[in-house]
């Protein structure tokens, strides 16, 4: 018979690999972004994005017979569709034609730090000393793998405070979604989230149809990919994981994006990481294992 405590690790182990799910598709992201975005505007490739996300998610909510959300879960899903699927979107896919990646790596990642802080403040999470410290060592190896990975260092002003944006939009987006899961389970609130964020996106869709008719086969591909499998799966498994902890560790666990992105970029583009890159990589994977500590129970004496 299993015991509470089983149960509470069996849940455990489902979230990180739920967690470890979202980061492996969102890292690939990266890649498929290149291809899909030398042909798609910022405004129509998060618009396509979406599009084909919500599809493959309320066609599974119809088989699942989901229904409604309740009407407790919905200014979470709406906030966090706007600001996360919808302007993190488009300002990450603008923000990455004004500045190189490394830039673009370092000042995205203050969004876990973001998630953090409004998660403490917001939400009465806290800021235990592990995540603190796990999310100092991990933005210590992202900036490492920015630097690294960074061409001549040239950042336009208007890149940077995309890049900003796209992490205030993430951060709060995140932060927005957490108070829906208790009402909504995380395909409802992903589906409608991706819904809503599709909604905000259709002044790009005259824009869309256009370039969709001379747009290379490749890069309408990994535009539907991006929707299929970095949005509708990679966001439903980001919210049953969100659903099991808290929003500070779900923001530091994404710091293992960076680290996948250069091995992937290594395989698909054939960009060789430097030693300096690898260094980078590793202090990430160790700030999210940090993070992810627990912190000493205190008993009474």
């Amino acid at each position: 018979m299993a015991t509470s405590s089983d149960t509470g690790r069996r849940g455990s182990r489902l979230a990180l690999a739920a967690a470890a799910v979202t980061v492996v598709l969102w890292a690939s992201a990266f890649v498929s972004i290149r291809s899909a975005g030398s042909a798609y505007s910022p405004g129509a490739l998060a618009l396509g994005r979406l599009l084909a996300g919500a599809l493959v998610l309320g066609a599974i909510s119809l088989v699942r017979r989901e229904g409604w959300p309740p009407r407790a879960a919905w200014p979470g899903i709406i906030w966090s569709g706007v600001l996360w699927f919808g302007l993190y979107m488009v300002t990450l896919n603008w923000a990455e034609r004004e500045v190189d990646a490394g830039t673009a790596a370092m000042v995205v990642n203050i969004g876990p730090i973001l998630i953090a802080l409004l998660g403490g403040r917001l939400l009465g999470e806290g800021l235990p000393r592990p995540l603190l410290a796990g999310m100092a060592v991990s933005f210590a190896g992202a900036a490492v793998v920015g630097l690294s990975t960074s061409g001549t260092g040239d950042a336009s002003v208007l890149g940077v405070l995309l890049c900003v944006l796209a992490a205030a939009g993430y951060a709060a987006g995140v932060v927005a979604q957490k108070p829906a899961l208790r009402h909504a389970g995380a395909l409802q609130v992903t589906t409608w989230g991706c819904i809503a964020g599709a909604v905000a996106c259709l002044p790009f869709a005259g824009v869309l149809v256009s370039e969709a008719a001379r747009a290379p086969l490749a890069a309408t591909a990994n535009m539907v990919y991006l929707g299929v499998f970095p949005t509708a799966l990679a966001f439903t498994t980001w919210a049953y994981a969100l659903s099991r902890t808290t929003a500070g560790r779900m923001g530091a666990t994404t710091y293992v994006v960076p680290a996948l992105v250069v091995p992937m970029s290594w395989l698909a583009l054939g960009e060789v990481p430097g030693p300096l890159t690898l260094v980078g990589g590793v202090l990430c994977l160790a700030g999210v294992a940090v993070s992810r500590r627990r912190p000493p129970v205190t008993r009474p004496a």
